[in-house]
């Protein structure tokens, strides 16, 4: 599986042989519709898809939304499934398996996968469940002139450092809140605790079961990052997503923040800034946190997955006009948008800080089939301690209780 290969740096480049490729869009007349995620790279590789095989198909339709991931099981779930394809990735992959919802590809990538490479099926149980063409991880953006302006030299490499550089810039009047962070309550809290618990060395769940594993002195000690942090964020803090925090750091609102690396393009391009922001933004690994030495983060993949609830006539289709996207030219047009999985891929500024987050040896998202609800428990239960309504304690053991009543009903527990 690609994740296994993509700290090393050669999972950046260079993963397709060169070819020509021309679109092969499979069987004409049939119905192709997408849901996928509201940024550029997506946008690139829907848009490519649809200016290849549109012309041969009945209908060609890709919804991007940012509650992509809401929506996806209940979309999926009728017959005909009110999507032919999703653009998904780790989690997403494993919450649409648990219900069933997607098909294995192993047949369509025999027929249409002559220039995709091997490290890009997402195979499980001996199934190619999706084609990876992109990678993410969220990581730090620093103001670099307003760091050199409090005092602080370089850029900081551990959580500690970007709690004490965000002292420094308050002490010296320039910002009361520093930071930027997506900690929307919900899925976004849920994954900022994730991280930092990774990065405290923790496990989700007890060895070799679905017993979670949350509330120890790790996960008291990613809560407490999370604290210190938040009291350097925006008082609105608790309904930030990707959006509002790309638009605060474009608007020159903030100094350090841990954001996706896909929002590094939009940051760092001529649109929606100013020249003082884009040009002293720097984008570095996640940070390290209480002396381990990984970053504190989960690696992502985005990929294609297909509807199990559409005929195999337009499953085909769908599969066929997306593959035909992933090409050196839609890479070339599109370069600094992602982190491309995909053969002509150049790294540059805006891939800087998922590729030392993957190099640093950053731990993938887990892709098990309970995590799902973990995550879910997490983002629902962390919200209290974090305006000061309840304990660390309280809200882990929260976060395990709801978690079980979930896992339970799942048939993860007995």
């Amino acid at each position: 599986m690609f994740l296994k290969n993509l700290a090393t740096a050669t999972a950046f480049v260079g993963l397709m042989g060169t070819a020509a490729y021309a679109a092969n869009c499979g069987p004409e007349g049939q119905s192709i519709r997408i849901l996928a995620s509201d940024f550029p790279a997506i946008h690139a590789v829907a848009g490519t898809a649809e200016s290849n095989c549109a012309a041969g198909a009945s209908e060609f339709s890709t919804n991007h939304t940012t509650e992509a991931r809401q929506i996806m099981n209940a979309a999926l779930t009728p017959n005909p499934a009110e999507y032919s394809s999703v653009i998904l990735a780790n989690a997403t992959l494993t919450q649409l398996m648990n219900d069933g919802l997607v098909r294995p590809l192993n047949d369509l990538v025999d027929k249409y996968g002559e220039n995709i490479s091997p490290n890009l099926l997402i195979t499980i149980d001996g199934n190619v469940m999706a084609v990876a063409f992109m990678a993410n991880s969220q990581h730090l953006f620093s103001r670099k002139d307003i760091l050199e302006q409090a005092g602080f030299e370089g850029i900081p490499a551990t959580y500690e450092e970007v709690l004490e550089a965000a002292a420094m810039i308050r002490e010296a009047g320039i910002m009361e809140h520093p930071i930027v962070m997506n900690l929307q309550t919900g899925w976004n809290v849920g994954e900022v605790f994730n991280m930092i618990y990774l990065g405290h060395g923790g496990e989700f769940f007890e060895p070799g079961s679905a017993e979670p594993a949350v509330n120890n002195e790790k996960g008291l000690a990613a809560l407490e990052v999370m604290k210190s942090l938040a009291e350097y964020a925006h008082p609105d803090h608790l309904t930030h997503a990707s959006n509002e925090t790309q638009g605060l750091w474009e608007s020159g609102q903030a100094a350090l923040g841990v954001m996706w690396g896909s929002r590094g393009s939009p940051i760092l391009d001529d649109e929606g800034s100013t020249e003082e922001v884009t040009s002293n933004t720097v984008l570095s690994a996640a940070p390290t946190v209480g002396g381990g030495s990984i970053p504190s983060a989960t690696l992502w993949w985005d990929g294609i997955a297909i509807s199990s609830n559409v005929s195999d006539e337009e499953a085909e289709a769908t599969f066929a006009a997306l593959v035909s996207a992933l090409t050196p030219d839609m890479v070339a047009a599109n370069n600094d948008d992602a982190v491309w999985l995909l053969d002509g891929f150049q790294p540059g500024p805006a891939a800087a800080g998922v590729a030392q987050t993957a190099q640093g040896g950053a731990k993938p998202y887990p892709m098990i089939p309970q995590m799902g609800l973990l995550h879910a428990a997490l983002g629902a239960e962390l919200a209290d301690f974090l305006k000061g309504d309840e304990s660390a304690e309280q809200a882990l053991a929260d976060v395990e209780a709801a978690y079980r009543t979930s896992a339970k009903e799942a048939g993860f527990l007995q």
